[in-house]
């Protein structure tokens, strides 16, 4: 593998790298990223929005505790 690396050109070797690189990025994200295990996952895409870019409703005060 070696002495095939040293007999290409520069520019050959690092064009065969990125394309193997892409590849196995490629096949990576098919394999893990490209949809959800089951169909249950699935979340409506307004909700999703909503839960994300929604300011956060403040927290009511404690009860002050009475001591005894």
């Amino acid at each position: 593998m070696r002495a095939l690396l040293h007999r290409l050109p520069f520019a050959l070797a690092i064009t065969l790298v990125l394309v193997l690189k892409v590849v196995i990025l490629f096949m990576l994200y098919k394999a893990f990223f490209s949809t959800p295990q089951v169909k249950k996952m699935r979340m409506p895409t307004a909700q999703v929005e909503q839960h994300l870019l929604d300011t956060p409703q403040p927290k009511p005060p404690l009860p002050a505790r009475a001591t005894p």
